[in-house]
């Protein structure tokens, strides 16, 4: 017995068929009648629970709306973390792009409540990013978080466009380079070993040997 009253079941299953399309093919390509002969329901009975295909659009779009979880980790580390995540999922068979990005450009509508939601989801990340930064006061902190997330964002549409979950590592470079820049602590850096400067160790120079003085020359 599904732990889901009937009508939750139908609408996860709805939710499920849709997401999966809408990622993999595209919102505009992707109508209501082929989400519901995917799942073997009427369109009606699909009107039921989402009366528009806007609102599955909407719907589908929350289910990736996630916000960020309070970490105890050095916040160098938080960060640098979420482009390792990227990369694994840019590795993954079914990477198809950022779902917020691939809606904007699709929908073509910045009224839309897909596309308003879209840039929500960018915004609210990117201001977890200047909160951190303010509270370990570094300069223009807004600034540097818009351009952490300029490197986010690159990262994945390079990742699309090439085809190279790498590129998440050379974002990941170029934004602990900026931090650590601006005065971000790197975790990293206190463990590794400090090399000796300007400090030679001097040779004493080897003496010649002493001639035998030879009597009689």
């Amino acid at each position: 017995m599904s732990r889901w009253p009937a009508k939750e079941a139908m609408q996860e299953r709805i939710l499920d068929t849709a997401g999966r399309l809408f990622y993999g093919q595209g919102i505009r390509a992707v109508g209501v009648d082929t989400i519901a002969a995917e799942i073997g329901i009427s369109k009606r009975t699909l009107y039921n629970y989402f009366p528009s295909k806007d609102e599955l659009i909407v719907a589908y779009l929350a289910r990736h709306f996630i916000q960020v979880k309070p970490s105890d980790r050095p916040l160098l580390e938080q960060i640098l973390r979420y482009f390792d995540w990227l990369e694994r999922w840019f590795a993954s068979d079914t990477f198809r792009g950022c779902p917020f990005v691939n809606a904007i450009a699709e929908l073509g509508d910045a009224t839309h409540p897909g596309a308003k939601m879209a840039v929500a989801y960018k915004e609210q990340r990117r201001l977890w990013l200047r909160d951190a930064l303010t509270q370990l006061n570094v300069p223009d902190p807004d600034g540097l978080a818009t351009q952490v997330a300029i490197l986010v964002e690159g990262a994945i549409i390079a990742a699309l466009v090439r085809g190279d979950p790498a590129m998440a590592s050379a974002a990941k470079a170029a934004a602990r380079v900026l931090l650590t820049a601006a005065g971000v602590p790197d975790p990293d850096a206190a463990s590794q070993p400090k090399r000796r400067t300007g400090q030679t160790r001097s040779r004493t120079p080897k003496r010649a040997p002493a001639r035998k003085r030879v009597r009689g020359a």
